[in-house]
């Protein structure tokens, strides 16, 4: 399997350990990431103040991957979301269409309708399938309970993600974690937003929705909390020591990547992925498998 590679705006500034970990659990699990230099923000950002431009900037990533005959995966969930919901929304002919094309035409380009959009969970999940990522695991990570954040846009809008989970009650990221032998804590509102969208506008009601999950969290004892967006560890990781400041607490829970957590129990190393340059420090939670 080969994938256009989409790695968004947020990775490659503020995420590389996601990055990372995920060129390596996809190197072991034999498919491939082909990274396009032409790829450029998948539009979501602009979608609330000039949506005919957004989905403009989505189909024309689209028409790249479709110009080479190549699938999405991404690793945002909101890239996964929107470039999603373009596609869905391009993949009929009609006057919508017609008028994305002739703007596209501009550059040499043409969407004719053809591409899907996978974030790389989704992959896993449906492509490779547990039963065979299972085969690769070298460490059983029984010791270490793990909360799960699903995040907005991981399983939304749900119309366009053909019953690939609930976005209700969401259970594929939970079953990934399990096969490594970690235990998965629930905990009460795991569903709840990280706070990221509300960043720019009000920092300090985004940050308080992170620290009550955080707290959330460690108060079912947890060991890290895994996540599959990288604006959501944004939140978690980057601003913990924020959100923490002034309010007398510091309990420093690590942030992990499903796919440093897949990579771990396939044997990588720390650095292989990107575990240094998590900012809540993992050495002490992780030390016993690195001796």
């Amino acid at each position: 399997m080969t994938y256009a590679f989409f790695l968004g705006c947020t990775i490659p500034a503020r995420s590389r350990g996601y990055e990372m970990s995920s060129r390596k659990v996809a190197e072991k699990l034999d498919f491939e990431l082909r990274d396009m230099k032409e790829f450029i923000c998948c539009g979501y950002p602009m979608k609330a103040s000039d949506k005919v431009s957004s989905e403009l900037m989505g189909a024309y990533n689209l028409s790249l991957a479709e110009r080479n005959g190549l699938d999405v995966c991404t690793l945002c969930s909101s890239c996964a979301s929107y470039l999603t919901e373009v596609a869905y929304h391009l993949a009929e002919e009609g006057p919508k269409r017609d008028e994305v094309n002739k703007q596209l035409s501009r550059l040499g380009l043409e969407y004719k309708g053809g591409v899907k959009v996978r974030h790389f969970v989704r992959v896993l999940y449906e492509e490779v399938e547990p039963k065979e990522i299972k085969k690769h695991f070298k460490r059983d990570l029984e010791d270490l309970k793990i909360a799960i954040h699903y995040g907005c846009h991981y399983l939304k809008p749900s119309g366009i993600y053909e019953n690939f989970d609930s976005a209700d009650y969401p259970k594929s990221i939970e079953k990934l974690v399990s096969m490594t032998g970690a235990r998965v804590i629930n905990y009460a509102g795991e569903q709840n937003c990280c706070g990221g969208p509300l960043l720019p506008i009000d920092e300090k009601t985004a940050l308080s929705l992170a620290k009550e999950k955080l707290d959330a969290v460690f108060d079912v004892g947890a060991d890290a909390l895994c996540v599959v967006c990288p604006f959501c560890s944004v939140m978690y990781d980057s601003n913990q020591k924020t959100m923490l400041s002034g309010s007398g607490t510091n309990f420093g829970l690590p942030v992990l990547y499903l796919t440093q957590l897949l990579g771990l129990a396939m044997g990588f190393g720390k650095k292989e992925l990107g575990l240094n340059m998590n900012v809540v420090k993992t050495k002490e939670l992780l030390k016993k498998y690195f001796i």
